[in-house]
């Protein structure tokens, strides 16, 4: 063996390279790139969301004996596209010469199958902050995309300025480039390993922010000349005025009316089903069919003008129009308490006549007990007895 570790005293050329350049410190091969969905074996979808690569072993073995220790960061160079990006390793398990890469990767390196790429050993800052840009407006139906994207965080060990990578999430594949990342180096490129980043969004592509002249789905006049977007209906009075709630409060007697006559299960006239002689409803006559023309009378709809009415207002306007009760003193519960005590029926009685009643009127005389007479007996032959 040579004194310089492990190269072979039988190759003369590889001891030059050796004294000329200096035992190798930094990881630095060259491989030909695979997607993963080229990797022999079962199929793992999830290697193709994430930003780990696979490598043969005998990187492995080299990376052990230039000490590289966790976490094993790499930069991968295309020289011919002049394309650079950061990855972490997840297996060592390729066949050698080399590499799998995930889909997005090798659409931001410009690779194609086979190509040939550099990777080299690197060290990056640890992410304080990075600012993503998803590529489509769906992005906007995750309910909370930062619990979503912290997971999707897991299968990555780095992130690179510029780049656009992909993660899936209930069957659908998001798309996000990343516009920043801090603390900003020459490399462009951040670990995401064991530390606390802060995520900020910036608008999707394609995504219009929502015009103001668009309503709410109510029809509302448009605001006047000289007054705020979103303002009063009218320049007259308060909120209250400007949508008249004095007649659609619930205590207003046509609001009352309207809340009777719609809790009515009867509002339409009874109709008998044999019409007698002499009834002003006139008995429905067949009708012979016309080409051309429809039989059919169109049943006109009454509206009510009584009852509660639609309550319309402004754009990004809120009205709370819950009358104010006061709270009852206890000069109120005794005033209460003492109308309860009074008598219910204190007046006189009047007649329908209006004479008012005398007090020997309303006694009744007292009827004497008739005398019972002696009860005299019949003889059975019908004479009177004497």
């Amino acid at each position: 063996m040579s004194t310089y570790g492990y190269y072979q005293d039988e190759d003369p050329m590889a001891m030059y390279n050796m004294i000329r350049r200096g035992p190798p410190k930094r990881f630095d091969e060259y491989y030909r790139c695979y997607p993963t969905v080229m990797l022999p074996g079962p199929e793992r979808e999830d290697l193709n969301y994430g930003g780990k690569i696979i490598m043969p072993p005998s990187a492995l073995e080299k990376l052990t004996r230039l000490h590289i220790t966790y976490p094993m960061l790499f930069e991968l160079f295309n020289g011919q596209a002049e394309r650079t990006t950061h990855c972490g390793v997840l297996e060592f398990i390729a066949e050698e010469g080399k590499v799998y890469l995930p889909h997005w990767m090798m659409q931001t390196l410009v690779l194609d199958t086979g190509d040939l790429i550099q990777i080299k050993s690197t060290d990056l800052p640890s992410a304080s902050l990075v600012k993503l840009q998803p590529q489509d407006t769906n992005f906007l139906e995750i309910t909370d995309p930062k619990a979503v994207l912290e997971k999707a965080f897991r299968q990555f060990s780095t992130l690179t300025k510029g780049d656009i990578f992909s993660f899936k999430y209930n069957d659908t594949i998001y798309d996000v480039a990343v516009l920043e990342v801090k603390p900003t180096s020459d490399k462009l490129g951040v670990s995401m390993l064991e530390t606390d980043v802060s995520v900020d969004f910036a608008p999707p592509v394609g995504y219009k922010e929502p015009q103001s002249s668009r309503t709410s789905g109510t029809s509302t006049p448009r605001s006047a000349a000289g007054l705020p977007a979103g303002g009063m209906l009218h320049s007259q009075g308060s909120m209250a005025q400007a949508i008249n709630y004095d007649a659609i409060a619930p205590s207003s007697s046509s609001a009352a009316a309207g809340a009777k006559a719609v809790s009515s299960n009867f509002l339409l006239g009874g109709q008998k089903l044999n019409s007698k002689k002499g009834s002003k409803a006139p008995t429905p006559k067949a009708s012979t069919p016309i080409a051309g023309q429809s039989t059919n009378t169109p049943k006109t709809i009454a509206r009510r003008t009584n009852g509660p009415q639609p309550l319309r207002l402004a754009p990004n306007k809120l009205f709370f129009g819950y009358e104010i009760k006061p709270v009852k003193t206890d000069a109120d519960r005794e005033k209460e308490n003492q109308g309860q005590l009074q008598p219910h029926f204190a007046g006189q009685g009047q007649t329908l006549s209006g004479r008012v009643k005398k007090e020997k009127d309303e006694k009744k005389e007292e009827k004497k007990p008739e005398e019972k007479k002696p009860e005299v007996g019949r003889r059975l032959d019908g004479r009177k007895v004497t």
